[in-house]
């Protein structure tokens, strides 16, 4: 290693990391060290939008996580992919840019966290973003991050917009603008039919900065402590090629954990940071008791209904010959088409009762259909109209149950646990099934292949949720920001009771956000740095 201390250690190279290696390092008398415990972003499949086919579940860009057995999934356990590679899930997820609710960042703020509100963090928002349709009041047109409109739409997409809109849904062309609620097409971090991950908006245009190093395969063991002061971090610990390296930091530097939230929970648990009991159940000595470390696990569960119907999807173009060879070659000549595609097409926020302020369910519908994303198309022409609770109240927990690094954590998201979500579930089955039966959609639609077997009651309907749920994979929360017992975090990511220490991304989120959580978690990076530079100023 060319840097052998530094003055910030940013231990993920993912959504957050990434922003923190660009603004950290934008001032050349600081040093930077970004650790990576995955390869570089050169698997082409990464790239092609449509790519995210290939890198789910590939054990070389995804770390291919599972979670325990789940009470409220009728003892299934699920796939939880995360990145693992530079860009870190923005590498390998669907594309889709979404921010949230204005709600949710106000109600960060009213839990007394300070700078978190709507209005403090829509200038964040703006100044990572580079949006395709010009800067406008909601939008910015300079940041790193391209927002794009999909490049490919199809007949049986526009009908589900329209199917949406009989349901009652507003037709909304800006679901990140002035409200969420509507029916839409997706944006998607995309530029010039090319994924735009945070390694390739943030990273690539500095890492040739002589302040910025960046070490890939660094699998971080555990922080460094300094020995006169057991609380203050001054270093990291990890392993590259099998063996075992350190970066320490300058006096007055900081480690950022930025490893998402299963990641950076385990790494405070691996340096005796938690939860007394876990950590001696799991062979480590505790250091600094903080009970709220890897608690408070909150993720959407979608629930995918798939439909068999009478227009050409994406299924039959994929499953024959001549027409995929036709698709990638349009991808090739024009950088469009179904390669150009995000995980969906059409997006809807809806209110599943009236009295609701604001929406909460989320769809994400596909002209195709498939067991589940990496594996083959059914043979049919297919739609998924997969739908989401946006604001679910089970909470589950990570936590380490061994000393090695190199060991899983255990993932226990407990869902469907929580009353609310259940009913939630039942209706948001209800309102799926009811936009088949419109007159925009209806006569596009030969059957429901999943559940397929025509559950009607409420308990029927709850039954089917635990049966063919899955992770939509935005897991966050497990180093929760606040002020209570049970927080990790204060309202500027500093690790509570540890000094040279603070975490930005995902984990740090109070309440999960109503949408996809990739850029938000940018938006945490943009956040963290200004405040951590603003604090080195102080």
């Amino acid at each position: 290693m060319s840097l052998k201390k530094a003055d910030f250690i940013i231990v993920g190279a993912g959504s957050a990391g990434c922003v923190l290696a660009n603004r950290l390092s934008a001032n050349p008398r600081n040093r930077v060290v970004l650790l990576e415990a995955g390869g570089r972003d050169i698997n082409p499949w990464i790239h092609v939008p449509v790519g995210y086919f290939k890198t789910l579940h590939n054990p070389n860009t995804d770390w291919c996580y599972k979670s325990e057995p789940d009470p409220g999934l009728n003892g299934r356990s699920l796939d939880w992919p995360r990145g693992k590679t530079l860009g870190g899930s923005s590498s390998i997820n669907g594309l889709l840019y979404v921010r949230g609710q204005k709600e949710d960042y106000d109600r960060w703020a009213q839990r007394g966290n300070r700078g978190w509100g709507y209005d403090d963090v829509l200038p964040l928002f703006k100044r990572s973003e580079s949006y395709e349709k010009g800067e406008d009041a909601y939008h910015g047109a300079d940041g790193g991050l391209s927002v794009s409109m999909i490049r490919a739409k199809s007949d049986i997409s526009q009908a589900f917009i329209e199917a949406a809109m009989e349901m009652g849904v507003p037709r909304n062309y800006d679901y990140n603008g002035e409200q969420q609620e509507g029916v839409s097409y997706f944006h998607q971090t995309a530029r010039n039919g090319f994924r735009c991950s945070s390694a390739r908006a943030f990273l690539n245009p500095v890492k040739k900065r002589p302040n910025l190093e960046v070490i890939t395969h660094a699998h971080t063991e555990a922080l460094i402590f300094d020995s006169a002061d057991p609380k203050r971090v001054v270093g990291v610990r990890f392993s590259k090629k099998k063996a075992v390296h350190e970066v320490r930091l300058n006096e007055g530097g900081e480690v950022i954990l930025s490893a998402g939230a299963i990641g950076s929970p385990q790494i405070l648990e691996l340096s005796g940071i938690g939860r007394g009991e876990v950590l001696q159940k799991a062979g480590v000595e505790l250091r600094h008791e903080l009970p709220g470390v890897g608690e408070d696990l909150q993720d959407h569960l979608q629930i995918r209904l798939v439909y068999e119907v009478n227009a050409q999807t994406l299924n039959d173009a994929i499953n024959r010959f001549i027409p995929r060879m036709g698709i990638g070659l349009k991808y090739m000549m024009f950088r469009k088409g179904p390669m150009s595609l995000g995980a969906s097409q059409v997006c809807v926020f809806a209110k599943t009762m009236q009295d609701l302020d604001t929406p909460d369910i989320q769809f994400h519908f596909q002209p195709l259909s498939a067991d589940k994303p990496g594996i083959e198309m059914h043979p049919f022409s297919g739609i998924t109209s997969s739908v989401c609770q946006l604001r679910p109240e089970s909470r589950g927990h990570i936590h380490i149950s061994s000393p090695k690094a190199q060991d899983y954590p255990k993932i226990v998201p407990n869902y469907l646990s929580a009353t609310a979500d259940q009913l939630c579930a039942i209706r948001a089955v209800k309102f799926a099934r009811a936009m088949t039966k419109t007159k925009a959609l209806s006569p596009f639609v030969v059957r429901e292949h999943v559940p397929g077997n025509d559950p009607q009651t409420d308990e029927e309907l709850l039954e089917c949720a635990r049966n063919i749920s899955q992770t939509i994979y935005h897991p966050t929360s497990t180093c929760r920001m606040g002020s209570d017992e049970m927080a990790v975090v204060d309202d500027r990511l500093r690790v509570r009771g540890i000094s040279g220490l603070r975490v930005a991304d995902a984990s740090i989120m109070p309440d999960i956000v109503s949408g996809n959580t990739n850029a938000p978690t940018i938006m945490i990076g943009e956040k963290a740095s200004d405040m951590i530079l603003a604090d080195r100023k102080a």
